[in-house]
Formats: C-alpha cells, structure tokens, sequence
C-alpha cells in the first residue's frame, strides 16, 4: 500500500471511528491520557469468559490516537485476552521499526508511525489504556 493510502484510512478512522461510544454494561474499563499532546481516551471492555466480546472507546484525542483506537477496538472483538496480549505486543513492534510479526494488514496503515517518534506515544495509548482495561475490572 502506498502513503496516501495509508494517509486516507487514517483519516477516514479518524473522523469516522468505529466503534466509538459508551459501552452498557463494560466488564473491565480503564483510562489513559497522553500529557506531550493532551489525548484522553477510556476503553470500555465486555469480557466473556476469557474472550472479548465487545470493546468501544471514548474520548478527545488527535487523529493518529483516534485512529488506532478505531482499528483496535475492530481487531480485538472475539480474540481471546492472551490473543490481545500478544497483538498488543507485536503493535508495539510496529511502532518501534515499522514492522511487527503477524499483524493484521488494518493494523500495518500505523506502521509509518515510527518514523516520527513524537506521535509513536499518540497510536500506542490505546493499546496501553486496552492492557490496563483488561486488568481494571468494573465494580
């Protein structure tokens, strides 16, 4: 894919996020606020099991941290907490050089992330507040 494919669903992610919203009835939630550039985000999770059934985000954020929220909330609906373990880890190689091993091809528009090391903090913070959603149970 070329850069201005890459730019172009960024922004469509970034103006349209999915899975944007309140979330009834969240079993596990967490919040994460990035202070170099002032994005807030809270990840609401529905754990069933040991599955993610269902993850929504809010919150004010720029359009790279809105964005890799919106593809991540997609990516991790239905995979198993050590499955979202390991693809937050592998995305975090992604941020780190550019490429990580077996992400899927959504996840890879964030891949030209690294090379400017001042918004790596912006596409991470989702994933950082979804780990820590995964430990903070609701109630």
């Amino acid at each position: 894919m070329d850069n201005e494919l890459y730019q172009a669903v960024l922004m469509q992610h970034s103006k349209q996020p999915r899975n944007f919203g309140p979330l009834e009835n969240p079993t596990h939630a967490a919040d994460g606020h990035n202070a170099l550039c002032g994005d807030e985000i809270s990840v609401a999770l529905r754990i069933d099991g040991n599955t993610v059934a269902e993850a929504k985000f809010t919150g004010s954020a720029c359009a790279i941290c809105t964005a890799s929220a919106s593809i991540m909330t997609g990516e991790v609906k239905g995979l198993t907490c050590d499955a979202v373990q390991t693809l937050a880890g592998n995305f975090r190689a992604l941020l780190k050089d550019g490429t990580g091993p077996e992400l899927p091809k959504k996840l890879e528009v964030l891949s030209g992330v690294h090379q400017f090391p001042q918004r790596v903090k912006c596409a991470a913070l989702p994933w950082e507040t979804l780990v820590s959603a995964m430990q903070s149970p609701v109630g």
